[in-house]
């Protein structure tokens, strides 16, 4: 994310300050996250859709148009391969409305009138679809939550951007409170250890296990640019360490989704797995940036490592759940929203910026500790 568009985000962040009560007559907390293609149709469009975004493909118009369309060509076959896996289309949405659906019943008690609305950033329900129907609700106050525990620009930064922009075309004045991330909250850590813990007994029966805890990657230039990303995984992934109090417990953090030629973080899953082959370890993974299910845990993790931990060696390979809807993570959502009732801006799970300065992307304007 540019300098540029930052200084805009944090003088709309301050445009947001106003005197309204934390507790609104009617109350719209709009949950968010990738999106996938519904359709084989809808493949086609969905990833013109993501790398046209710029933060995304970080080069400037009219290259990114022409990218755009290339790249969109190239990989439509390939990805219809990979979403055939799964039935034909992703599984995001579905599970995204169900999450919204225990969300309401969860923060019912924050107003008279609480609506639990979703939009996905490259599929529908498209933000603009989704402005459009807040308004139609005419809320008091707005609660943005994203589905992705870690911040990233490429993640929750262009989602912000986008809502705050259609909310803007389509004059949704209401004032907006901003949930900028929860690497550590107690809610996701708590639904996580829980679905590990099971999966270890079950591993430990064949060795002593290694849980790779995975994260998707990120190219490494987005890191090098200030992004928290990779920061705030490694936090999630000691959080969970410490909640899971395992002593002796074998684990590392890595990254999966990798593709193209451009450096990207690591370690890599893959490349763990088949570490863990050759010293005849059983393997646990974790999804620890994904709350749903869909192609990356369903087709890569299930599938695709599946078969490489079979080829390598590894005794007994494993892969823990998504919270979904883990009481205990609905739970920890609806604490989220009402502790960012009225915090005028954009905060962390903890309330004020938990990214040090050095993480120059980070929305969050409040000094951190």
């Amino acid at each position: 994310m540019s300098a540029g568009i930052l200084t805009k985000l944090k003088k709309e962040d301050a445009a947001l300050v106003d005197t309204t009560s934390a507790n609104p007559r009617k109350l719209a907390v709009v949950i968010f996250n990738l999106g996938g293609p519904d359709t084989p149709q809808a493949i086609r469009p969905f990833l013109l859709n993501l790398f046209s975004d710029p933060a995304i493909l970080r080069i400037p118009n009219p290259f990114r148009w022409v990218a755009a369309r290339l790249i969109a060509g190239r990989r439509a076959a390939t990805t219809e391969e990979i979403y055939q896996k799964v039935g034909g289309g992703s599984s995001i949405l579905p599970a995204t409305v169900e999450q919204a659906e225990a969300l309401k019943k969860e923060i019912a008690d924050t107003a008279e009138q609480v609506e639990v609305f979703v939009f996905m950033r490259y599929w529908h329900p498209l933000v603009s679809e989704t402005v459009s129907r807040i308004k139609e609700f005419g809320p008091d106050r707005i609660v943005l939550l994203p589905l992705y525990p870690q911040f990233s620009t490429t993640t929750t930064g262009t989602s912000i951007k986008a809502f705050r922009e259609a909310a803007r075309k389509q004059r949704l004045t209401a004032p907006q409170d901003v949930v900028c991330c929860y690497p550590a909250h107690h809610g996701f850590l708590d639904a996580t250890a829980a679905n590990i813990r099971k999966s270890l007994d079950e591993a430990s029966r064949h060795g002593a296990p290694r849980l790779l805890l995975s994260a998707h990657a990120l190219p490494q230039r987005t890191i090098d640019a200030g992004d928290p990303y990779q920061w705030q995984v490694e936090m999630t992934s000691a959080a969970i360490v410490e909640a899971l109090d395992h002593s002796g417990l074998d684990w590392v953090t890595c990254y999966q989704s990798r593709v193209g030629p451009v450096q990207w973080i690591g370690p890599s899953t893959e490349d763990e797995v088949r570490r863990a082959g050759a010293a005849g370890r059983p393997v646990v993974v974790v999804p620890i940036a994904f709350v749903s299910e869909h192609v990356e845990t369903l087709v890569e993790i299930d599938m695709d490592f599946r078969e490489v931990a079979a080829g390598t060696g590894v005794p007994f390979f494993t892969r823990c759940p998504t919270v979904a809807v883990d009481c205990d993570f609905i739970q920890g959502l609806g604490d989220l929203v009402r502790g960012a009732l009225g915090s005028q801006g954009v905060a962390s799970d903890i309330g004020p910026r938990r990214c040090p300065v050095q993480f120059g992307t980070c929305p969050n304007t409040t000094p951190a500790h």
